[in-house]
């Protein structure tokens, strides 16, 4: 499953979107990106949101802040941003200093503008079947399956890995029965994994779609896959070997009927989503 062609075709449609959105409003949706620190990967992830926008029209802003920026500080900074009318979404850039309380600045985002869905109002809102945004990757996952036209409905889904940023809204999006944004309903039957689960074996290779989110590379291993599984990578370590997912590529793939490859697999469509849900978020200032 190719995600960097998928996300090309996304941006492709966003970016027709964003340049109708223009023309009818006469407003250019903006993202400001903010990042505390010289965290190196952080930096990488940042300048290919900004290169993102550019791609779909979207304007951006990077307000780089040190890492000896205080919390007061920084939600200041988030203060000025919630009240700019021509800044329509916000990203925070994770993650931040161990000085800084990361809720606390992650909730002091306007919803909004919270284009990553990590505010609880809008994982509420997701809880509830009706999403404002839909989180970034879980909903580049969704898009993945849809697009590779992976029917989900009644199937066994089984997210291992229980963040608040894949396992736990992944879980949600694939157990919804309807959706007012995104693809469409997923229905399956999921069962949410972690590192305490007992007989994680067995309880992957009953699934009919594995979504790994565990941080572990090469965790999956081809005796924990059932034949002709879909497998979605979500994971990207990085070894000594160079990148590398929670899946080990070279086994499983012998085994998975389809299967998401690191990098190249969920990566691109995370900022993909990210472009799109700061376009939605135009659009819902605009109302």
């Amino acid at each position: 499953m190719d995600g960097k062609a998928i996300s090309k075709e996304i941006q492709a449609e966003i970016a027709t979107e964003v340049a109708s959105f223009i023309e009818q409003s006469g407003v250019t949706p903006c993202l400001a990106a903010v990042l505390v620190g010289d965290d190196p990967a952080s930096e990488v992830y940042v300048r290919n949101k900004h290169r993102a926008c550019e791609r779909v029209g979207i304007a951006s802003q990077m307000h780089k802040l040190p890492a000896s920026t205080s919390q007061d500080e920084l939600l200041q900074l988030i203060s000025q941003l919630n009240a700019q009318d021509d800044v329509h979404g916000i990203l925070i850039q994770l993650p931040l200093p161990d000085s800084i309380d990361t809720l606390q600045v992650l909730d002091a985002v306007d919803p909004g503008k919270d284009v990553d869905a990590f505010h609880p109002e809008n994982v509420g809102l997701i809880s509830q079947g009706r999403p404002r945004f839909l989180p970034c990757t879980p909903h580049g996952v969704q898009q993945i399956l849809d697009r590779c036209g992976i029917e989900m409905s009644g199937k066994h889904a089984v997210i291992v890995g229980r963040s608040d940023i894949v396992g736990k809204p992944m879980s949600m999006l694939l157990t919804a029965k309807n959706s007012t944004r995104g693809p469409q309903a997923a229905n399956a039957t999921v069962t949410l994994c972690h590192s305490r689960t007992q007989n994680l074996h067995e309880v992957c290779r009953s699934a009919d779609v594995i979504v790994a989110a565990i941080g572990v590379p090469k965790f999956i291993t081809a005796d924990m896959v059932k034949p002709g599984a879909v497998v979605v990578d979500v994971g990207i370590n990085r070894t000594n070997d160079g990148l590398c997912g929670d899946v080990d590529f070279d086994t499983v793939k012998e085994i998975a009927g389809h299967l998401t490859p690191v990098p190249g697999g969920v990566g691109p469509l995370t900022v993909t989503m990210l472009m799109y849900n700061t376009l939605d978020a135009a659009k819902l200032m605009a109302r």
